[in-house]
């Protein structure tokens, strides 16, 4: 099972505004209302990260906003605020972010920054965010996503420990805890050496359907698919060993950070799973699949 890649980039670059004039990646995007809303990285010649807002009747043709919606405002994020995801909960918009801080030097090609806190915003109108606090502090910890809703009264989002993927739980979305280990790499497979969340998990009766990026010894970043339960998404029910996506187009093995595509967003529109994710850290690429044919691929090969 394989994703079908859009023959282009749907979001590139753009020079006249020098926030996003270097860089756009790794985007969250939901679909509201009869519209695909994108919240993508940024980056000028500063590589400093920033957040920006697009709008699109069909995935594919977006209409930017010339500003960012989230910047850098302090201390904790004055390096950049990276890799959002967005999850509609209970009538409000939430983004998990990557807070980057001063007091970290910029990192090296492939290598991951020091100094990063998993944050958490909300929003009622995916323009004005309004920040509530860390899932966590004082670790290296981020590619977290919020579920789509509670379970079992309980909020829950997706966080990276390294190398692994962990649950974290909380009542109140300020206060986590709990936390569980639920993805590790599998030593010679695409997804040996690191694993990290995609978007938020997609709600079927079979489970909690993930798309999550992983890298090996090689530094390929690629993208697969594992099941978790509905009511303890602790509890990991398939984990196919192939990929459904892999850096094979131009853009995805030549730009800022070469051989990546690195997926933060995966809604379902009309039983169509919409793949948006970073192409080499430069530009947006989408690719589909047919939901009923992603799960039933997954159970079988799980």
């Amino acid at each position: 099972m394989k994703f079908k890649r859009h023959h282009v980039p749907v979001l590139t670059p753009n020079p006249d505004n020098a926030w996003e004039a270097l860089n756009v990646f790794n985007p969250a995007v939901i679909y509201h209302n009869g519209l695909f809303h994108m919240h993508y990285r940024a980056q000028g010649h500063d590589y400093v990260s920033r957040i920006g807002y697009a709008v699109s009747e069909d995935g594919v043709n977006w209409n930017r906003l010339q500003r960012p919606v989230l910047c850098p405002s302090g201390d904790l994020d004055a390096r950049g605020v990276e890799d959002p995801r967005v999850t509609a909960l209970d009538g409000r918009f939430y983004m998990a972010y990557t807070a980057f801080d001063r007091s970290s030097p910029f990192p090296k090609v492939g290598e991951t920054p020091k100094g990063i806190t998993p944050m958490f915003a909300v929003s009622d109108n995916l323009i004005t965010w309004e920040r509530l606090g860390p899932l966590v502090r004082g670790e290296d910890n981020k590619d977290h996503a919020l579920f789509p809703r509670k379970v079992c009264g309980r909020y829950v989002s997706f966080h990276r420990r390294p190398p692994s993927i962990w649950l974290a739980f909380s009542d109140d979305l300020k206060v986590w805890g709990d936390h569980a280990e639920i993805l590790r790499p599998r030593p010679g497979l695409w997804d040996g050496k690191r694993v990290g969340a995609g978007g938020p998990p997609i709600e079927t009766e079979a489970g909690w359907l993930m798309i999550y990026h992983g890298y090996d010894d090689e530094h390929v970043y690629c993208m697969g698919t594992a099941l978790l339960d509905l009511e303890d998404p602790r509890r990991v029910l398939k984990r196919p060993k192939e990929t459904v996506l892999e850096p094979n187009a131009p853009w995805e093995r030549r730009g800022d950070v070469p051989n990546v595509v690195f997926g933060c967003a995966n809604p379902v529109v009309n039983g169509t799973v919409y793949l948006f994710y970073g192409g080499a850290d430069r530009v947006v690429g989408l690719a589909t699949a047919d939901l009923n044919e992603l799960l039933a691929w997954t159970l079988e090969h799980g």
